[in-house]
């Protein structure tokens, strides 16, 4: 009696474990949906899109350009998956409209502070400019807030420090961007 009691238990427990969603329920489509419209990639895109109609005309598209990791403004030696993924997005949006990208992961800083509070190129970023022939650099900094991710975008030639390109956005704060920009790393 016992046993029969125990295999109806079973029967019944894996009876109810079947009915449990898998990776191919309707409730992962309503994820890659979400996941397909989430803004982040959609603005970093608008972003570049931004600075690539102010460099008409000033930057050949065929000559090669360095994108930077984007950095925390409060740490100018420190990013975070946020960084690294939005310069990953530029980087793709330039190369999607025919410009010639060098990714660098570079070991140090992207700028240094100056007296003046300026941020400037570091000589290795303008020591690989040089190396790889490559007209300007595009380089940006996030900063945070409780509810915002600010970014500002430049595109900078390396040999002189002129910027000759600018955008600035905003991410609403949310869990996903709390999360990526919670990764900091040197």
């Amino acid at each position: 009696m016992l046993k029969n009691r125990y295999t109806i238990a079973m029967v019944l427990a894996l009876t109810a474990c079947s009915g449990m969603p898998t990776g191919s329920s309707t409730n992962d489509k309503a994820d890659y949906t979400t996941a397909a419209n989430n803004p982040f990639i959609e603005n970093n895109y608008k972003a570049a899109d931004a600075l690539i109609q102010q460099l008409s005309g000033k930057i050949n598209p065929s000559h090669p350009m360095i994108i930077a990791t984007l950095v925390n403004i409060d740490a100018l030696s420190s990013s975070s998956t946020f960084g690294r993924l939005a310069s990953e997005q530029i980087s793709s949006r330039f190369s999607q409209a025919g410009y010639s990208m060098i990714e660098m992961k570079f070991r140090d800083y992207v700028y240094m502070k100056q007296d003046q509070g300026e941020l400037l190129l570091t000589r290795e970023i303008k020591d690989v400019a040089k190396n790889h022939n490559a007209q300007a650099v595009i380089a940006g900094t996030y900063a945070l807030s409780s509810d915002m991710v600010f970014v500002n975008l430049k595109v900078i030639q390396p040999s002189s420090n002129v910027v000759v390109a600018v955008h600035d956005y905003a991410f609403p704060m949310d869990s996903n961007l709390r999360t990526m920009t919670r990764n900091m790393r040197k």
